[in-house]
């Protein structure tokens, strides 16, 4: 080896060491304070749920506090358009939902963040699945015969959603196209009233939430088809899944993520995902959560972010096929 070859060796070494040094020195100081964790939602609910339960596993851990910031508007818009241009130091994160960052902004053309460029995919928290729910009148009591069923009604079959752009209604949207079959969709504001319309006999089916529509099913007052997950859930493991059921590929999820401003360094993210996959693997918040319908579940960076990816270009074609425009 040449003189010069072995100077380019040793300075190449002393720079690998120096960036060594310098990841294992950021990932030892993190946090240096508190860490905002914004959740675009108004207090209660799952995602809030989800983020005080982070919150209360999380600070111990960090040694630091962790302050849930409720930033609700604008269908998550303001909440994560907060993060995306907060400093990339990991002291400002967004716990978002599917509604917040895949079908939100996918139903958003304007829209002022990239839901999939403009964060660095920290931890999958959970996962929330729907119940595909019928009035007992329908003369239906699988998968296979509500299609039959719909395919000759020519759109009299009526499906109550929880709004616009919902994922009961996107769901109902999906399964149309899947299945090829055309359903009249009636928007309600909120699960209590679309629920009602479905016990009322005003509509005939609904994507429902495992708390509202659950109780409904075990008490009889509604005919159950499926889960909306590819696998079944541990909530309600006797509901086969609409996959199974004959309608292949069929799978509509919430999934609650947490994520952080593009650029955040690799050694908080990973920091951050393996204290929260570890904290969160314990019977109290699996408890927690499943009050609230939601499952918990976890998955590398990388994996989400491929997640996160899939799906946004997924609801995105299923959006632009049914013209979907959010009611504002």
């Amino acid at each position: 080896m040449t003189k010069r070859n072995s100077r380019f060796v040793r300075r190449g070494a002393a720079l690998l060491l120096l960036l060594t040094a310098s990841t294992v020195a950021t990932a030892q100081t993190y946090p240096t304070k508190p860490i905002r964790l914004i959740v675009p939602n108004a207090p209660g609910g799952g995602t809030d749920t989800v983020a005080r339960a982070i919150a209360d596993k999380l600070a111990p851990a960090l040694g630091q506090q962790i302050i849930v910031d409720n930033r609700g508007g604008a269908g998550g818009a303001i909440a994560a358009e907060m993060v995306a241009r907060a400093p990339k130091d990991g002291h400002t994160l967004l716990l978002g939902s599917a509604a917040t960052l895949i079908t939100g902004p996918a139903l958003i053309t304007q829209r002022k963040y990239d839901p999939i460029k403009d964060f660095a995919s920290v931890a999958l928290v959970g996962t929330t699945a729907y119940i595909f729910v019928a009035h007992p009148s329908l003369p239906a009591a699988t998968v296979r015969e509500f299609i039959s069923l719909a395919r000759t009604a020519d759109g009299r079959i009526t499906y109550a959603s929880t709004g616009q752009g919902s994922p009961s209604h996107l769901g109902g949207e999906l399964f149309q196209a899947l299945a090829k079959v055309k359903m009249t969709h009636v928007p309600f504001k909120g699960g209590a009233p679309a629920m009602m319309s479905l016990l009322q006999g005003e509509t005939f089916a609904l994507f429902g939430n495992f708390v509202t529509a659950l109780p409904q099913v075990r008490e009889k007052r509604i005919r159950t088809l499926g889960v909306t997950s590819i696998t079944r859930s541990t909530l309600a493991p006797e509901i086969p899944t609409i996959d199974e059921s004959g309608l292949r590929g069929f799978e509509v999820e919430q999934y609650y993520s947490v994520v952080a401003p593009a650029g955040t360094p690799a050694e908080i993210v990973n920091r951050l995902n393996r204290e929260i996959a570890q904290r969160f693997a314990v019977p109290d918040v699996r408890q927690r959560l499943a009050h609230e319908g939601i499952e918990l579940r976890t998955a590398t960076p990388a994996e989400l972010g491929k997640l996160n990816a899939r799906q946004f270009e997924k609801w995105l074609k299923v959006i632009q096929r049914a013209g979907i425009q959010r009611a504002e």
